[in-house]
């Protein structure tokens, strides 16, 4: 009798789980963490289409709690993607393999440009919401903050 029970149980609990809505395996209901940025300067109500904190040690130590707070749960912590969303290690390396500087210059302007977009429209296909907007909940002190805090996980190019 016990041997049966082991794969009834088994089966029941992934019978369970198959009935689960992805939500809940993925990360569940997540409330957006406020990101104290006074520390950093002001950037005023135009949105940049560069990252004004690129190399900013302040705006990398709030980037790396910010993401920690909003981001890792599907990002993944130190932005090592564990299936659930994009490894956002990679999300300019093809800026790296830029041979000439204005090309590399250009290229993660325009990777920015992606970035700010994404986190601010989030990601919406066919009405299955990928990536929550933030638009309204972080300012943007807070989002090119957590892109500095992105530029320090960067992975070389080719590496895995």
């Amino acid at each position: 009798m016990k041997n049966i029970a082991r794969p009834i149980g088994f089966g029941l609990a992934l019978a369970v789980a198959a009935a689960m809505p992805l939500t809940a395996l993925a990360h569940g209901d997540v409330t957006p963490q406020v990101v104290d940025t006074k520390s950093l300067p002001a950037l005023g109500d135009k949105m940049k289409d560069e990252n004004p904190y690129r190399g900013n040690k302040e705006a990398i130590r709030i980037g790396t709690s910010a993401y920690a707070q909003n981001c890792a749960r599907c990002h993944g912590l130190e932005a090592i993607s564990g299936g659930i969303a994009p490894d956002l290690r990679q999300l300019d390396r093809d800026c790296m393999t830029q041979k000439i500087e204005t090309k590399k210059a250009a290229c993660f302007k325009e990777n920015d440009e992606y970035y700010m977009s994404s986190v601010l429209k989030g990601k919406v296909r066919n009405g299955a919401v990928y990536m929550p907007p933030f638009q309204g909940i972080l300012n943007q002190e807070a989002i090119w903050a957590i892109k500095a805090y992105l530029d320090t996980t960067r992975l070389a190019p080719g590496a895995k």
